[in-house]
């Protein structure tokens, strides 16, 4: 019987992180499903391990092992950049990995990045001995799938989600039961600015759509605008409380999907105790591996598919910096790139890019003649379909970059686009 091992894996966290060794490699549960029980006995037990690697994603717990006083104990390796690790990655006391999110579990499969261990937070098992991933599926399951030992806290507090999206407890190495409620990730606050984006993307939303949105203000303004829309449909890396108030009214039914009809297909959810209570037992959520829900190949089989994503800046030849500001390593690629590619293949697809007008407060304009020095690009200039601000839609597809130079300008802030201009005569019209 199931019941049976589960009782005989029981153990303290104390007990649980012990497995861990030095020089390990260790993988986190992402985001809001970081086990942070686990993590925290890890960083007070730092006296035990030398070298070991922390790899995680959107680090939403307090992320200690980056503290300076850990550099001998643990070394991270962001795959992407969190508020929590960013002063770390940019002061040289972890790393940053660049990757599509969607090839994380080949990583972890093929062995460049080889696991020894994953931590993990997991539901409680249902009659049948399997328990669900719950917030987060992404590359966590895959590891996993891939690591040497696997070691789980049980959260009472954790939603049971469906799809393929459960470990039996056969597959857990070290379970430690826990109590206590999810990281929230609060709604944003939404300005004039973020609520004029939204109504402009909205533009761009046909009905029967197929939405992929981000984190943050924009897609939460985006979701406020689509009220009067028909028959949305949900595949996404992620999706957050907005999308329950368009499920609750009508708005969004998957009933138009072109795959998965009737279901809402994510990889992770992050949102407060409302999404949470949503998803739980909710057989129209559906989880799926990072590779399936974020491969460009599946994206493209949504008729309709519309990716709306945020950057940093974008220079005049429609060059997207999402995740760097010059040398400085701010967030990471994500799965941008994979939903920007999957929209553009798909029958009737469109990629938005979505972003103020400005940055600091009013006086940086972020469309730029060109990219600050050192800054990476996310989404190439070949990619690129509309980018929208405050001030309208650039469409670049199929443009020279003459013309995607002026279109850029058109949307840019009034008060930057004389600059704009002097730098567009000097390039294009000496």
């Amino acid at each position: 019987m199931w019941r049976n091992e589960y009782q005989a894996k029981l153990t303290s966290v104390g007990e649980a992180v012990a497995k861990i060794k030095s020089n390990m490699r260790v993988v986190i549960g992402h985001a809001c499903s970081e086990p942070a029980k686990l993590v925290e006995a890890m960083v007070q037990e730092k006296s035990n391990f030398k070298n070991v690697e922390i790899i995680h994603m959107v680090a939403m717990g307090k992320g200690e092992y980056t503290n300076p006083e850990m550099r001998e104990h643990f070394r991270h390796n962001a795959l992407f950049v969190g508020g929590s690790t960013r002063k770390a990655v940019n002061e040289n006391r972890a790393d940053y990995t660049p990757c599509f999110f969607y090839e994380i579990p080949r990583l972890f499969r093929d062995g460049s990045l080889d696991i020894d261990v994953a931590m993990i937070q997991v539901s409680e098992p249902d009659e049948h001995g399997f328990c669900s991933y719950g917030l987060s599926n992404d590359y966590t399951k895959p590891a996993t799938e891939n690591a040497k030992v696997v070691i789980a806290e049980v959260n009472k507090c954790m939603p049971r989600t469906f799809g393929d999206n459960f470990i039996h407890v056969s597959k857990i190495d070290a379970i430690v039961e826990t109590n206590y409620p999810l990281i929230e990730l609060p709604r944003p606050q939404l300005g004039d600015v973020e609520k004029k984006i939204g109504e402009n993307c909205a533009k761009l939303v046909e009905d029967g759509s197929t939405l992929q949105l981000g984190i943050g203000a924009i897609p939460d303004a985006v979701l406020l605008s689509l009220k009067d829309k028909k028959d949305l449909g949900i595949h996404s890396e992620m999706f957050s409380d907005g999308v329950v108030d368009l499920y609750e009214a009508g708005v969004i039914t998957n009933d138009k999907k072109s795959i998965h009809k009737g279901k809402m297909v994510v990889t992770f959810m992050m949102g407060t105790r409302r999404l949470y209570d949503f998803i739980d037992n909710n057989p129209s959520v559906e989880l799926y591996p990072v590779d399936y829900v974020n491969n460009p190949m599946v994206i493209a089989k949504n008729n309709k598919m519309v990716s709306i994503n945020s950057c940093i800046e974008v220079d005049m030849m429609g060059q997207v910096s999402s995740e760097s500001i010059g040398l400085r390593q701010f967030s990471g690629t994500g799965g941008q790139v994979d939903y920007v590619r999957g929209s553009s293949m798909a029958e009737g697809g469109k990629s938005i890019i979505a972003m103020p007008s400005t940055a600091k407060g009013g006086k940086a304009s972020r469309i730029v003649p060109v990219l600050k020095s050192g800054s990476a690009v996310t989404t190439s200039r070949n990619d690129v379909h509309y980018i929208v601000t405050e001030y309208g839609i650039a469409d670049l597809r199929g443009k020279t970059l003459k013309d995607r130079a002026m279109a850029l300008i058109k949307i840019a802030h009034p008060d930057f686009r004389e600059d704009l201009l002097k730098s567009f005569e000097e390039r294009f019209e000496k």
